[in-house]
This record gives C-alpha cells, sequence and structure tokens, in this order.
C-alpha cells in the first residue's frame, strides 16, 4: 500500500519541509553566483547550433596529439594561428580573421576541450594544449607559424613559443600571460585597482560547475561580457547563444575547468622555460597592468601597446585596433 501526505501527517511535514530547505539551498547557490532562483526563474537554456561559419573560411577537424581538434581556416600568405579564451570558441575572431585573411592563411582552432574539439579526461596543461597545435601545423604542412592568443590563448601561445620556439616566428598575447607566481597572490575579496577574478577559484572546483551550472551557461556569459566588457552591446544576440552552447554541457563546463586546474603544473612548468627570444607584443585593455607584471623577465623583445578604455574581450569588443596591431607586428 503506498503512503500518502494524507496517510501520514508527520510525514507531510517533513517532506514539504525538506522541500522548502532545497529551494532555499538552490536559491543559496544562485545567489551566490548572482543567477535568478526558484521556479519564477527564467533559465535562457542554450540551442544546440550548428558551427557558424564565415564567408571564405572552412570548417575541419585533424587527429594530433592524441585527440581530435576542430579548427577553421581561410586566406593565404604565412599561417597566423589564433588562439581563443574562456568562456569563447574560436567563433570569438570572428570579427578580425576576414580583414587578417587578406594578409595570412588564419588558423583558428578550438582548443583542447573547446567548442567542437575533443574533451579528454586530461591534458589540459599548456605545455600539453601548446603540442596539440604544433602537431596541426605539421599536420597542415607549416614548419613556422605566427601565434597569437587571448586569454587561455594566449597561455597556450606563450607556452607554445617556450616550447616550440623553431616554430614561432612571432608572438602576440593579449589580456592575459602564462600562468604565473602572481596568480597565487591574487586576492580572494575584491581590492581596488586589484582584478578579483572569482572565476579561477570556482573553474577549480570538482564536480560543482557543472552540477551548477548545465543548462544555464547563459548566465556565466552574460554576467562576464556585462562585467568585462567595456561595450556589452558589442556582442550580438547571436554571438551570447553560440558561446552558451558550446559550454552547457558536463563535458564542456568539466573540460573548460580543466585549463584553470592545471594552473600549478603551468607555473611549474614556466620554471624550466627560457626567455622568450622572438619578437613578442603583448596588448592589453581591462588588465593591461597584469600583463605587464605577468611577462616580466619572460620575454628579449617584447613590445606593448595600451588600448586605452577597452575591456577584456579585444578581438570582440576592439577589432579594428587588434587587426591594426597584428598587421603591423607580423608584417
Amino acid at each position: 500500500m503506498s503512503l500518502t501526505k494524507s496517510d501520514d501527517p508527520e510525514l507531510s511535514h517533513r517532506l514539504s519541509r525538506r522541500n522548502v530547505l532545497g529551494v532555499a539551498a538552490g536559491a543559496g547557490a544562485a545567489a551566490l553566483l548572482g543567477l535568478p532562483a526558484g521556479p519564477a526563474a527564467a533559465v535562457p537554456r542554450a540551442r544546440k547550433l550548428r558551427t557558424p561559419m564565415i564567408k571564405g573560411f572552412t570548417n575541419r577537424f585533424a587527429e594530433v596529439n592524441g585527440t581530435r581538434l576542430h579548427y577553421v581556416t581561410g586566406g593565404q600568405g604565412d599561417p597566423l594561428v589564433l588562439l581563443p579564451g574562456w568562456p569563447r570558441t574560436w567563433y570569438q575572431f570572428h570579427k578580425i580573421m576576414p580583414p587578417l585573411a587578406r594578409h595570412y592563411q588564419v588558423i583558428a582552432p578550438d582548443l583542447r576541450g573547446m567548442g567542437e574539439s575533443d574533451k579528454p579526461a586530461d591534458g589540459y596543461d599548456k605545455k600539453t594544449m601548446a603540442r596539440d597545435i604544433y602537431e596541426l601545423l605539421r599536420s597542415l604542412g607549416h614548419s613556422q607559424a605566427h601565434i597569437a592568443g587571448e586569454d587561455i590563448g594566449s597561455m597556450v601561445a606563450h607556452s607554445f613559443a617556450a616550447n616550440h620556439p623553431e616554430a614561432t616566428r612571432k608572438v602576440a598575447l593579449w589580456e592575459a600571460g602564462h600562468p604565473t607566481e602572481i596568480f597565487n597572490e591574487m586576492r580572494m575579496l575584491p581590492q581596488p585597482g586589484q582584478p578579483a577574478p572569482w572565476w579561477f577559484a570556482f573553474n577549480q572546483l570538482d564536480q560543482l560547475p557543472g552540477q551548477l551550472l548545465e543548462g544555464r551557461f547563459r548566465f556565466i556569459v552574460d554576467w562576464l561580457i556585462d562585467f568585462q566588457a567595456s561595450d556589452p552591446k558589442a556582442f550580438s544576440e547571436k554571438d551570447r547563444a553560440v558561446y552558451a552552447a558550446a559550454y552547457d554541457t558536463p563535458d564542456a563546463i568539466r573540460a573548460g575547468n580543466g585549463w584553470y586546474q592545471t594552473f600549478q603544473q603551468d607555473i611549474a612548468d614556466l620554471k624550466d622555460y627560457p626567455v622568450l627570444t622572438m619578437p613578442l607584443l603583448g596588448i592589453g585593455g581591462k588588465y593591461y597592468e597584469l600583463l605587464l607584471t605577468q611577462m616580466e623577465g619572460l620575454a628579449a623583445d617584447a613590445r606593448y601597446v595600451e588600448l586605452k578604455g577597452a575591456g577584456h574581450y579585444l578581438a570582440e569588443e576592439r577589432p579594428d585596433d587588434i587587426v591594426r596591431e597584428l598587421t603591423a607586428f607580423f608584417a
């Protein structure tokens, strides 16, 4: 015989209390992340989108370094690799790829764990990810390339230049440098004039990010754009939907976490890297001063450009400036 609420008033009371506690716990977790909570909250679930394409570019895959990478390529000339960051995909470069393709063969991959690339259990240290890109270039018949990256992509770009200098013509980094001990000195609570990237710690947690964000990643995309972009209107509804769709599954969230969970390994690896000797360009907006501090003593032939008033996502917020600086530097 089944037991219902009407059969046992005490049990009914306990179940009701449990439901209330569950809702309260969910509301507390949501409040911690700045997310709406409760049944009335509208959760913007990401639609499953086909890979958006750019006229003149092709969509390809390659088996490299024990994983499968997705990349988009187009244009003619010396190869130029564009490495994206979190929470983005190759698509973050869609505004700068066409003008750059007039001068270079542009290659924009989804990094290991990103977008349509495979999401293996490990290999998210930047040295391994740089090896992915090195083998991708070799598979395309290139012995050298210009390397550029933003955010996580800039960390991979630095590691590429350090581990494969013979394959690096010039390297450009913006809005982040390779992980250094500076990451361990960042305060958990906001400090005046200092970055407070709470997502560094959040992304290093096991399981919890996926449990909280599966089907809800659009909230993270919107929050980061509104917080870190100088002009949130530079991001269309399509842009936001593309990124949310790319990270809305448990595997995608886990893989993105992997880039942060390996920071300590990256810091240890950097201690064995040589000073970069190829020409290096550093570009900064919101985190220009942090980039300068991170790069101190790591490159012998470096110059730096500050895009005053810019936010964090320079390829999307300030595409004309990025194209101008890259074209002049890689010439």
